[in-house]
Order: C-alpha cells, then sequence, then structure tokens
C-alpha cells in the first residue's frame, strides 16, 4: 500500500510540473517572439497573462466539480484540454504569417486546462493521506516538483527555443500525455464515504467555513497572491535585463533564470520535510521568509551588476522556497475534506493572480526606472509581512488547525 501510494506521489507530482512546465517555459523565450512577432513588451507578457487570466476564473469551478465528482475525473480531461492548446500554439507559430492572436486562443486553452490540474493535486494529497504530518511531507514534495518545474523551465525553454522559436509549444502535449498515463494507471482516488451533499448545503457549508475562518484563509489567499506576483514579476524582469541590456542569450540565460528558481527548488524541499504538523513553526516561517524576500527585492534598487543582482534573487528564491509549503499545509489540514476542493481552488486562483500580474505590471514600471519597479515588489513583500504577522493565528496545540 506505502509503495503504491509513493508512485502515486510521484505521478501527482508530475502535473504541477508539467503545468509550470507549460507556462514558465515560456518565459526565457518572450524576447525572442516579442522580435520574430514584432509585437510590443506588453503584448508578448500577455502570452504569460492570459493562460493565468483564464485558470484564475475557471479553477473555482474545477475545485467544486472535483469535489463532486472525483479528482482524476477532473484532472486528465484538462490534461487533455492543455496538450490541444498547446498544439494551436504551436502550429499557429509554425505555419501562420500573423500567429499572435491564435497563440493566445492556444493558450487561453492550456489555461483551462490548467484550471482543472495542477489545483486539484492539492486537495488529492490530502484525501489520500489521513496524517497532517504525512500531508505536510507530501505537499512538499508536490511543491518541490513544481519549482523544480520552474528551475528547468528556463533552461528547457531556451534549448528548445535555440532549435525553433515555438517548439516549446509543441513539447507541452508531449509532457501532457506523460502524466495522462501516470495518472489512468497508478493514481488511485479515495474511495468516497458518503454521497456529496447537495448543492445548496454545499454552498452553506462554505459560506461556515468562511464566516468563522474569513481572517486566516484571506492572509493565506493574498500571501499566495504576493508571492507569485514577486516571483514572475522578478523572472520576467531578469530575462528583459540579461537579453536587452547583457546581450546573455539561449542556454546560458536559461541558466541565469535557473538560479533563483533553484534555491526555491531546494528550499521548498527542505521545508516541506522539517515542517511536520506544527503550524506555529508555519507562521513564523512565513514571516520570516516573506521579510527575506522583500529585502532581497529592495536591495537590488542599489546595485547593477547582473551577479550581484543573479545572487540577491537567489536568496529570495529561498524565502519564496521556505513559505509555500507552509502556505499549502495551513489549507489543506484547516479545511474538512468535502470542501477541501473548492477551498484550495480559491487559493490556486489567488496565485494565478499573482502569476497573471507579475509580467503585465513590471513590463510597465520598467518603461520608467528599475528601482520603482524594487520598490513595488519590495512593498508587497512588507504587505504579505504584515498580513502574515496580523492574519495567521495557529493555536500552539496543532489540534485545532488554524485560528482567526
Amino acid at each position: 500500500m506505502e509503495h503504491e501510494k509513493r508512485w502515486a506521489i510521484v505521478s501527482l507530482a508530475s502535473i504541477p510540473l508539467v503545468m509550470t512546465l507549460g507556462n514558465s517555459m515560456l518565459i526565457p523565450v518572450l524576447p525572442t517572439i516579442e522580435k520574430k512577432l514584432k509585437i510590443s513588451s506588453f503584448q508578448v507578457s500577455m502570452i504569460i497573462t492570459v493562460y493565468s487570466i483564464v485558470a484564475i476564473i475557471l479553477i473555482p469551478i474545477a475545485g467544486y466539480l472535483s469535489d463532486r465528482l472525483g479528482r482524476k475525473a477532473v484532472i486528465i480531461p484538462s490534461l487533455i484540454i492543455t496538450a490541444i492548446g498547446g498544439v494551436i500554439s504551436g502550429w499557429a507559430g509554425w505555419k501562420m504569417d500573423n500567429p499572435y492572436w491564435i497563440i493566445l486562443i492556444g493558450r487561453t486553452l492550456q489555461g483551462v486546462g490548467a484550471a482543472g490540474a495542477a489545483p486539484i493535486v492539492m486537495p488529492l494529497v490530502g484525501d489520500m493521506f489521513n496524517s497532517d504530518s504525512e500531508v505536510s511531507k507530501n505537499l512538499g514534495i508536490i511543491e518541490t516538483s513544481n519549482t523544480l518545474g520552474k528551475v528547468l523551465s528556463p533552461i528547457l525553454g531556451a534549448v528548445l527555443a535555440g532549435f525553433i522559436w515555438f517548439l516549446p509549444f509543441f513539447a507541452i502535449p508531449v509532457f501532457c500525455i506523460i502524466s495522462i498515463i501516470l495518472m489512468i494507471f497508478l493514481v488511485k482516488s479515495p474511495k468516497k464515504k458518503e454521497n456529496p451533499l447537495p448543492f445548496k448545503e454545499f454552498l452553506q457549508a462554505i459560506k461556515a467555513i468562511f464566516r468563522k475562518d474569513s481572517k486566516w484563509l484571506f492572509a493565506i489567499f493574498f500571501i499566495g497572491c504576493i508571492l507569485m506576483f514577486v516571483l514572475f514579476g522578478v523572472l520576467f524582469y531578469l530575462s528583459d535585463l540579461l537579453e536587452k541590456k547583457h546581450e546573455i542569450e539561449g542556454i546560458k540565460k536559461g541558466f541565469f533564470l535557473a538560479v533563483p528558481l533553484a534555491s526555491l527548488c531546494i528550499a521548498s524541499y527542505i521545508t516541506g520535510k522539517k515542517i511536520d504538523k506544527n503550524k506555529v513553526l508555519m507562521k513564523w516561517l512565513i514571516v520570516i521568509s516573506t521579510g527575506l524576500l522583500g529585502g532581497t527585492v529592495l536591495a537590488n534598487s542599489f546595485f547593477s551588476n547582473i551577479w550581484v543582482t543573479t545572487g540577491l534573487f537567489f536568496v529570495g528564491g529561498i524565502g519564496i522556497g521556505i513559505a509555500l509549503p507552509s502556505l499549502d499545509a495551513l489549507i489543506t489540514e484547516g479545511i474538512e475534506k468535502e470542501e477541501r476542493g473548492t477551498i484550495t481552488s480559491i487559493y490556486s486562483s489567488m496565485r494565478f493572480i499573482g502569476v497573471a500580474l507579475g509580467p503585465p505590471i513590471v513590463a510597465l514600471l520598467i518603461k520608467g526606472s528599475d528601482n520603482i519597479m524594487f520598490y513595488v515588489l519590495g512593498g508587497s513583500c512588507a504587505v504579505a509581512l504584515l498580513i502574515s504577522l496580523t492574519g495567521i493565528h495557529p493555536p500552539k496545540n496543532d489540534e485545532e488547525g488554524v485560528e482567526s
């Protein structure tokens, strides 16, 4: 049984890995796409943003459906839709003279698929284990897979685009097919113990959760949003900086972008292993890590050396890597299984809002001054720190969950 669950976790971990590759793999390619399609920085940032906007809207619906129909019944069709979107975007880049809008349509479909795939993994892990410490440890593995995707994506994206600029779009369906096969054969959804609540009673249960736990839930929602906003804003800025100011392109650029993501991945894995079910520790890790991230972002306003910039972002990546598994564990362990898919999907939507806002806002800010961008991102981290201090109040005995 334990052997089966280990393989199930490996299979589930492939999904955030694929979804992250499907988005982050394009970041090092954006300046190339901008040149090939003769579009503006803001327009090219929309290739990332449109994916996230669609996901934001549909994730709560996917979460609700997963609570009613089952997790696998939502995840597998979503992976198929993601694969179709990748084929459409790749075909447009290959065959069309003016492919921009068709690429956006393909990315929109990928956003639909992303809504029903990666966000549903978190509640499924929560369903599979009864022990909070097991849930925390395995969510750490899932978050590590997510961040591993972020580490690999700039390198893989740069390598593929080095052959043909639209090749990263075609790589996504291949990864999706692998995840679909793993899901079908290696993941067994836990049996439902009882029939789901009728829709009216389900809505009342969700409202009751927000009446009781709104303070800490909204705190986690907003912190997750801010962390993703800062991460994708930094990645967009670094990609633009490397190519336009330092003329660093291709695989070398991919390795530069992978530096802060590697620290994020390592920190995420270690944190997931260590936090167990200690919710007080989770809260203070979030406080310290958001402060660390904000400090490194603001420090960048004093330096222009690319090695110093990359080094500071490496430290900032540690901050994000410490915070994310703690946020995941708090929200998954604090909600009952019947409503877990819906509540965690709202959290995933908030994270996607951050992903959607990061690139276009940074694209607009760096037209004026890099320092203004650093102040905005650093200020956002200060807000996250304040929210974590005032909004998350876990009990000292971990049996009660998180209190408001």
